[in-house]
């Protein structure tokens, strides 16, 4: 396993807080963008953290499918795992690692279910076959072989071919909204620069203005 005692130098371009724009949300939409022109593979997954009613953390693969100044959009299986642990608490994790750029964006906050019009306008622009898949996939939960997974899809399928997919009632969106999102950049000798936002977010669900500050890596 070469790759435990390598040490790779992440060159001396900095991340200074005069680089980054005051409102993170909109630095990050700039950074995606750039991860995309860099052709990072699946630019828009992230890592998302969750902690369930026993206090066992989980983290899985994502993929980010909208961002706006209200924050962070995904959409799962809410029977699933992580649909589970977000309804038990709703403070979770988002990590974004584009590694050969040298970037990762950290973000905490809490977890929503968006509105079901918004949940259903996702749904409607999903391939027909994906649709198809939140039917058939009992998410997170256990099955005997791929041939019976295989199966369960083959007759969505059929059960809905030539037709409109319904979005199911117990799948849709979740939206992240932040309270701190980091941006990180890799520097020589482990040296990393680290600038944070962070705000409060209020009992009655208001949020208060970003103040950032640097972190020591």
């Amino acid at each position: 396993m070469e790759s435990l005692n390598r040490h790779e130098d992440y060159g001396q371009e900095s991340l200074d807080e005069t680089h980054l724009l005051s409102d993170p949300i909109e630095q990050f939409k700039i950074w995606l963008r750039e991860a995309e022109a860099a052709q990072i593979y699946e630019p828009n997954a992230f890592v998302l953290g969750t902690v369930d009613e026993h206090s066992h953390p989980r983290t899985r693969t994502v993929l980010l499918k909208g961002v706006d100044e209200r924050g962070f959009f995904f959409a799962t299986n809410y029977l699933s795992r992580k649909g589970e642990a977000v309804a038990a608490n709703n403070n979770v994790s988002a990590t974004f690692g584009w590694y050969s750029m040298y970037r990762q964006v950290l973000i905490q906050g809490t977890a929503e279910k968006v509105d079901p019009v918004e949940s259903d306008e996702y749904h409607a622009s999903r391939p027909h076959d994906s649709q198809v898949a939140a039917w058939s996939s009992h998410q997170s939960k256990p099955i005997d072989t791929r041939s019976a997974l295989d199966t369960q899809f083959e007759q969505a399928l059929a059960k809905f071919e030539n037709t409109d997919v319904p979005r199911p009632d117990y799948w849709g969106g979740y939206r992240i909204v932040p309270t701190r999102i980091e941006f990180w950049k890799g520097r020589s000798n482990r040296m990393h620069d680290r600038v944070e936002f962070v705000r409060s977010l209020a009992a009655d669900g208001s949020l208060g203005q970003w103040q950032v500050q640097r972190l020591q890596p």
